[in-house]
């Protein structure tokens, strides 16, 4: 086991891995901007340093001062959270060649599964479904591209082969919109991900997003630790999150987990990962593979007892999966919810001093935060202060006990989505289970138009 970890991220994500640490006996190191000197986790690390001014940029994007960070402190490891430098195959292949373990895939994993593209051939190789579309990249001839789409069939949907978290697409319903659809989408990605490449896949009408946390190790040993239903989305963003995944027969869900096992055998991955699909119809379409731990891994930890943090720190160390895939079982159900800084409804950024905070508790309740009373929410990162995470026996339960924990937490100074999620929390199609990816903001539409009636 490592001796001392760097934790190259900030937030509710860099105090998840500093207790994971500590409850190894591992020592840590929080890297930290200018605007987040006097967070929770900084406190809490057995060192930290300075790594650069508030833009990401300059902080938690320098990989020279990460580095630095690391070499000055004697760290033997770096683990990079979600988001910022997770799944860049660069940092991965730099923080290895600077002589320090990356806590996460290979290198050259992290650029297959990048790439959209070379992702979806690796899974169509593991014979993992994917989504009808195109064979690689779409070509420059435009009858070419016509033809493609023909074959598919409208709406299609025009991806940035290294695009992710919802940029880089754009559906297409008609013909006449498709070459414009196409150069369009291949500026922005070019502009974001300085890659042009496009793919077309079949846009479907109202799928689930229902995706599966897998774990491996260095030794070839894989294993899949149930579903979890990310369905409720306002612009491809997650909104809340459950496990497991209601109204799928676990017949269903244990031949598409099994594979997604197998397809991490077959690419040598390392670590804690996610295979994302589209649900539809009773079939699975993978999306694309998150190479990292996600922010809704707390739910799978629930229902399995499995700490992935933990393992994803154990296999970065070398060791074997302690766990085999007869040694995993669901039991209950877990709901999350993201607390974000922001208007519950017009979604506008709600930055500041937090007066007043509570956070709830209770049985089966769990807070994912790094807030506290006096905290400043900087305006320079993502919204989210936090995660609620309820457990109970049943689906129901956990509803219940989320309806509870969202009614006792008080958060003053800033404006939160807690009232959005206690209106979903009563809604007859959340409660139903099995909503799509389009209901939430369906719902949103409609309670905006029926706002501008009565106003």
């Amino acid at each position: 086991m490592f001796g001392k970890i760097l934790i190259a991220n900030r937030g509710e994500i860099a105090l998840r891995i500093l207790r994971a640490c500590r409850e190894l006996g591992v020592r840590t190191v929080a890297v930290h901007s200018v605007a987040d000197s006097e967070a929770k986790y900084v406190k809490l690390a057995d060192e930290s340093v300075c790594i650069g001014p508030a833009p990401s940029a300059q902080s938690y994007l320098n990989v020279p001062a990460i580095i630095s960070a690391a070499e000055v402190s004697d760290a033997e490891a770096i683990h990079p959270g979600y988001g910022f430098l997770s799944e860049n195959a660069d940092f991965a292949e730099r923080v290895e060649k600077s002589g320090f373990v990356f806590i996460g895939p290979r290198p050259e994993t992290i650029r297959l599964m990048g790439d959209k593209v070379c992702a979806k051939d690796a899974m169509k190789a593991a014979n993992v479904p994917c989504v009808p579309g195109s064979e690689g990249a779409l070509p420059d001839d435009a009858k070419e591209i016509v033809r493609i789409a023909r074959s598919v069939g409208y709406p299609v949907i025009i991806k940035a082969a290294g695009g992710g978290g919802g940029r880089g697409m754009r559906v297409v319903h008609t013909e006449a919109a498709l070459i414009n659809a196409v150069q369009t989408t291949r500026a922005e990605a070019q502009a974001a991900f300085s890659n042009p490449e496009v793919y077309l896949e079949k846009y479907l009408e109202n799928p689930r997003h229902i995706e599966i946390q897998v774990l491996a190790d260095s030794h070839r040993n894989a294993v899949w630790l149930g579903e979890r239903d990310c369905s409720m989305q306002r612009r491809h963003q997650k909104v809340i999150e459950e496990a497991p995944a209601p109204e799928i027969q676990r017949r269903v869900i244990a031949r598409i987990g099994d594979r997604c096992a197998e397809a991490c055998r077959a690419i040598n991955y390392r670590g804690a990962g996610t295979f994302e699909f589209l649900y539809e119809n009773n079939e699975f379409y993978f999306i694309e593979m998150n190479t990292r731990v996600q922010v809704e891994h707390p739910v799978t930890e629930l229902v399995t007892g499995v700490d992935i943090v933990q393992e994803q720190i154990r296999v970065a160390a070398g060791e074997k999966l302690r766990l085999r895939q007869r040694d995993i079982e669901m039991r209950g159900h877990a709901i999350e919810c993201r607390i974000n800084a922001e208007d519950p409804f017009k979604f506008t950024p709600s930055p500041g001093k937090i007066h007043t905070y509570h956070p709830p508790g209770g049985p089966g309740i769990r807070v994912d935060s790094h807030v506290y009373q006096g905290y400043t929410v900087p305006p320079h990162y993502d919204s989210m202060v936090g995660k609620v995470i309820a457990y109970g026996d049943t689906r129901d339960q956990a509803i219940r006990r989320m309806r509870i924990a969202l009614s006792e937490m008080i958060v003053e100074g800033i404006k939160t989505n807690i009232p959005l999620h206690q209106d979903l929390l009563q809604d007859a199609r959340f409660l139903t289970g099995g909503t799509s990816i389009h209901y939430l903001e369906q719902k949103l539409a409609a309670r905006h138009e029926a706002n501008k009636g009565n106003s």
